[in-house]
């Protein structure tokens, strides 16, 4: 895939690793091969293909992933397109912000800043999960950096990301049905805490701070 700064990506691109490509079982059981195959198969294959078809022939086509979000996120007729954009942007985070065997010991950098913000990790990671468990239906619960610089966390409905609060994000969770229900029925809870706990790759979250 094309990337800048690491989650600026091309509208045709995806951001599922080498290894989950060779290895659709590389994240179970936290995450099954089959839940895998299916959300990024396609799931997020259908936001890819709908954006493309949105924007064809269109002043969008030539623009940025993060660019159509912007413009399209102000205009209520562009609806269809900011869905498609967004959760092709939000996917292509997810994807990134997870790795086999992920979780443990979070970088020194990155701890720093979270121990300052929240006063410490443990606090973070509760207020992490709280805010994908009480996001109510489909959505993401997300760690940004605010344009004050400090670390929040917060959660949004369906298609939306911080990006149109003038945030940064660099770690996401999608709290979406498709993400966990095959693995875990209606236990949202017990998915965000393997998701923080197994799965997170600390240190790509760390490489997004500057």
């Amino acid at each position: 895939f094309q990337a800048e700064d690491g989650i600026r990506d091309s509208v045709a691109s995806r951001g599922l690793g080498d290894v989950y490509k060779r290895q659709k079982d590389a994240l179970s059981p936290i995450m099954s091969e089959e839940t895998l195959d299916l959300h990024h198969g396609k799931h997020h294959q259908t936001y890819i293909t709908n954006l493309i078809n949105f924007i064809k022939d269109t002043d969008m086509a030539n623009m940025s992933l993060e660019e159509i979000i912007l413009k399209s996120s102000k205009d209520e007729s562009k609806a269809g397109i900011f869905n498609n954009a967004s959760q092709h942007w939000n996917h292509n985070l997810f994807w990134k912000c997870m790795k086999p065997n992920g979780g443990g010991k979070i970088p020194s950098k990155l701890e720093k800043r979270i121990t300052s913000d929240f006063g410490s990790v443990d606090q973070f990671k509760k207020n992490f999960k709280k805010e994908g468990i009480t996001q109510f239906g489909s959505g993401w619960c997300w760690l940004s950096i605010s344009i004050e610089g400090k670390l929040v966390v917060s959660k949004t409905a369906n298609a939306a990301n911080p990006l149109i609060d003038n945030m940064k994000p660099i770690l996401g969770c999608d709290v979406w049905e498709h993400s966990y229900y095959i693995d875990y029925k209606n236990r949202r809870p017990e998915y965000l805490d393997k998701f923080v706990d197994n799965l997170i790759n600390w240190e790509f979250v760390e490489s997004l701070l500057d």
